[in-house]
């Protein structure tokens, strides 16, 4: 992510053509199966930046924006057809992108380890929690989206963050 006088054509073209046209293209593919056994459900899974955008947060918080716009135009052209689309907004959970950063964060400190990133994280965001968020923990708002008790939820889209982001 960056600020947006350093973002490149080239910058958000692959942005949008990861986030975006992957989505689109991946939702196109299943529809016509989902209607011919009566239904499903489509969960995008997207971050905090779509919503809450923070400065030097281009391109990534603009493609996240049309992925919960994805969500919410479908949810109103498919409801028809018993297809429930929704958005899980990711905060911080603990995943291979902290240990990625991990690794580069190590060059300079090589004594720093995977918990001390995660604290860096969690003091940086005010997580009302205080706590970074388990993998397991966004897996089970996934699985009951995805499941029959969420037979009456669509368009919507749910933070999965520990209280960080305070939006309506």
């Amino acid at each position: 992510a960056k600020s947006f006088d350093d973002v490149s054509d080239d910058d958000w073209e692959f942005d949008f053509d990861l986030k975006v046209w992957g989505a689109v293209r991946f939702i196109r593919a299943v529809v016509p199966e989902m209607r011919k056994v009566g239904g499903g459900r489509i969960i995008n899974v997207t971050n905090l930046g779509g919503r809450t955008p923070g400065a030097s947060s281009m391109p990534t918080s603009i493609s996240r924006a049309a992925g919960q716009a994805i969500t919410k135009g479908l949810s109103r052209d498919l409801g028809k057809d018993n297809i429930l689309v929704s958005t899980v907004c990711i905060g911080l959970i603990k995943s291979g992108q902290a240990e990625r950063r991990l690794d580069r964060l190590k060059e300079s400190n090589p004594n720093m380890t995977i918990e001390d990133v995660w604290a860096e994280s969690v003091r940086g965001r005010s997580v009302p929690l205080g706590r970074m968020g388990e993998s397991e923990e966004a897996g089970d708002v996934i699985a009951f989206l995805a499941s029959e008790r969420a037979s009456y939820l669509t368009g919507i889209a749910i933070n999965i963050d520990g209280g960080t982001s305070a939006v309506l």
